[in-house]
C-alpha cells in the first residue's frame, strides 16, 4: 500500500473509483459499510482510499445550515481520572468558543482507522491523545484532510502538539526520593505506553545518573487500579522488593498505597510512594501523596483552543506547546506533614 503519496484538496469518489477499478456506486457501497459488495472489490476500494488519503464529505452537505464546529476527540478509554478532566477541560472549552464535541474511544475498536476515517465526516477536525492505545497510522490517515491536534504525543511534522513537560519533573522528584536514602526504587508504568510515561522514566534514570546510581529496569504495568493494586500483592508475597516507588500517575501510587497499609505495610516508612498528576485524592489521603502536578484539565481546553484556530484559519505556531508541571511535596515520601500547597 501506498504510504508516502501527497494528499490533495480535489480527492474525490470519482478519484477512488479510478484508482480501485470499480464503480463509483461500489465505492458509495464500501465506503457507508454495506455488505452488497465482494471482499476483494472492499478491500481494493479502502486500499485506494488509504492511498488517496480520501475522507468522504458526508459533513459537507449540511454546512449551509450549521453554524458552529464540531470537534472530535479520540481517546483510548474513559476509566480514571486522567481522562475525565481531559475531556472536561476540551469539552468546557469548546462550549465557551460554540462548539459541539464528538467523542470517541479506540477501546474495543478493531479497525481504529477507519473508525476514525468515519468520524472525520461528521466534524471539522479531531483532538487525539498520543498513546499506543492511539498508533501512528491512526493519525497520519487524516494528514492533509482535516486539522489535527496531538495530545501528550511526540510531534509531527504538519500536526499540532499540545504536551506537559514530563522529563524534569521526573527527574526532581525521583531525585528527592534518593535524597531520602532510599536504595531501591521502583518506576512503575510501561514507557512503550506514550510519550509522557516513557519521557517520566527518561527523567528517573536521568536522576539515578545525576546521582551515579544505575536505574532498576520499570515494572511495566498499565496505569490503572487494579494493576496498583495486583503489583502490591507481589510485594506482599515477597516477589518483589523495594523500599521507594516512583509510579507514573496517581491511580497507581493510591491503589499500592492502600493494599500494601492494609497488608501491615507502613508508609512512607516501609516504602515511600510518589506519584503524578496530582489527582484531588492525593491531598486527602493519608499521607498525603507526594506527587508532579499535571495541568491535565488545562491541556484539553488548549487542545481545544488550538484546533478552533487551525479549523478557522488562524496563524498559530508551528511548535509543540508544554505546559510546565511542578512537583508537591507531601508526606508519602518521607518528608514531615505539612501544609498542603493544593
Amino acid at each position: 500500500m501506498a504510504t508516502g503519496q501527497t494528499p490533495t484538496s480535489g480527492t474525490t469518489i470519482y478519484s477512488v473509483a479510478e484508482r480501485a477499478g470499480v464503480s463509483i456506486a461500489s465505492v458509495s457501497r464500501v465506503l457507508q459499510g454495506s455488505t452488497a459488495v465482494s471482499e476483494k472489490t472492499r478491500r481494493r476500494v479502502l486500499e485506494a482510499a488509504d492511498e488517496l488519503r480520501y475522507v468522504p464529505l458526508a459533513a459537507a452537505r449540511s454546512l449551509a445550515v450549521r453554524h458552529h464546529e464540531a470537534h472530535g476527540l479520540v481517546l483510548p478509554e474513559l476509566s480514571g481520572p486522567y481522562y475525565s478532566e481531559l475531556l472536561m477541560g476540551f469539552e468546557s472549552r469548546a462550549a465557551e468558543l460554540g462548539q459541539s464535541v464528538v467523542l470517541m474511544l479506540a477501546e474495543g475498536k478493531h479497525d481504529l482507522v477507519r473508525a476514525v476515517r468515519k468520524l472525520a465526516t461528521r466534524v471539522d477536525g479531531l483532538a487525539m491523545l498520543g498513546s499506543a492505545a492511539i498508533p501512528e497510522d491512526t493519525v497520519t490517515a487524516l494528514h492533509g484532510s482535516k486539522p489535527v491536534v496531538l495530545i501528550a504525543g511526540d510531534p509531527r511534522p504538519d500536526v499540532d502538539s499540545v504536551t506537559s513537560e514530563n522529563t524534569g519533573s521526573a527527574a526532581e522528584i525521583t531525585s528527592h526520593v534518593l535524597r531520602h536514602g532510599r536504595t531501591q526504587v521502583l518506576f512503575l508504568g510501561d514507557p512503550a505506553s506514550g510519550p509522557d510515561v516513557r519521557d517520566r522514566y527518561a527523567g528517573f534514570v536521568a536522576a539515578h545518573e545525576s546521582a551515579r546510581r544505575v536505574a532498576a529496569e520499570p515494572v511495566r504495568i498499565p496505569l490503572r487500579e487494579r494493576d496498583g493494586t495486583a503489583f502490591a500483592e507481589r510485594m506482599l508475597a515477597g516477589d518483589l522488593s523495594a523500599d521507594a516507588l516512583v509510579c507514573a500517575n496517581d491511580e497507581l501510587a493510591l491503589a499500592v498505597m492502600k493494599r500494601l497499609r492494609e497488608g501491615g505495610r507502613t508508609v512512607p516508612g516501609d516504602l515511600a510512594i510518589v506519584g503524578w498528576d496530582d489527582v484531588m485524592t492525593a491531598r486527602y489521603v493519608e499521607p498525603g501523596l507526594t506527587t508532579v502536578r499535571q495541568p491535565v484539565r488545562e491541556l484539553g481546553a488548549i487542545a481545544s483552543d488550538r484546533l478552533h484556530q487551525r479549523i478557522t484559519g488562524a496563524v498559530v505556531g508551528v511548535e509543540p506547546q508544554v505546559i510546565p508541571t511542578s512537583v508537591v511535596i507531601r508526606s508519602s515520601c518521607g518528608c514531615p506533614p505539612r501544609a498542603d500547597p493544593g
